[in-house]
């Protein structure tokens, strides 16, 4: 059993406001990752509620950093969202998914005999600046107050906008040129959805793309170094806990 904090609860850091930088695991949705930090906190804490939301949603199948905010922080959670990002992204060239992803398996496939290490560093050098990106249909998005996964998933058509992203910096980390595959390190702005950068490069090389690996390294300062695991927020609030028994 946990001995309640000595500290009134309006005064405790978390109910105050605090930016936790966590690991998001694969498979887990970020709705899933703050449902679950927001209970271990309330229990911690020993109240019912507690504010607790994300800057910025990262897809089921991709990792890293997840910034959570509490309490009071919760108010810079736009402000966090603007900042800029990173990822490391596979590639598997040649195949499409509707997802373009995993989550879905491949509905079509094309040519990639014709694709060299020039032509992937031209492609790559014209995805770089300013330019307008339409989102997955698989996505958060909203059409007509309903989220574009909902009736995709229903096998709706759902057509999105284009909108407007920066990409910052794109450079080849690696390829594997016997299965077809390229590994890409991404800073962008916000809004930028990975999955449609590979749709679009796949179009771009006259074949077609899809993620097979997806991680966030860098939201603004905050880095995948500093990302907590669900195990490791539990140990800190349990140590927090002693330390309150020894005041």
């Amino acid at each position: 059993m946990q001995t309640p904090s000595p500290q009134a609860p309006q005064d405790n850091k978390y109910i105050q406001g605090q930016i936790l930088v966590f690991d998001k695991p694969l498979r887990c949705t970020s709705f899933q990752l703050v449902g679950r930090v927001r209970w271990l906190l309330c229990r911690h804490l020993k109240i019912k509620k507690l504010k607790v939301g994300h800057a910025g949603t990262l897809d089921p199948l991709a990792s890293g950093v997840l910034l959570i905010c509490t309490g009071k922080a919760t108010k810079r959670i736009e402000e966090l969202q603007g900042h800029e990002k990173e990822y490391v992204a596979t590639l598997q060239l040649g195949a499409t998914t509707p997802s373009y992803d995993l989550e879905h398996p491949v509905d079509a496939t094309y040519p990639t005999e014709h694709i060299t290490p020039a032509l992937v560093e031209e492609v790559l050098r014209r995805f770089t600046g300013p330019q307008m990106q339409v989102p997955p249909a698989f996505s958060a998005c909203k059409v007509d107050g309903h989220r574009a996964y909902d009736l995709a998933r229903k096998g709706h058509e759902v057509e999105l906008q284009a909108k407007p992203i920066v990409i910052h910096a794109l450079t080849l980390e690696e390829a594997d040129w016997e299965k077809k595959s390229l590994t890409l390190r991404i800073r962008c702005s916000k809004g930028t959805y990975i999955r449609s950068l590979a749709r679009d490069i796949g179009e771009a090389l006259q074949s077609g793309a899809h993620l097979t690996y997806l991680r966030r390294t860098l939201v603004g300062e905050y880095t995948e170094a500093q990302g907590l695991t669900l195990e490791q927020f539990e140990d800190m609030l349990r140590a927090e806990v002693k330390e309150w028994q020894t005041i």
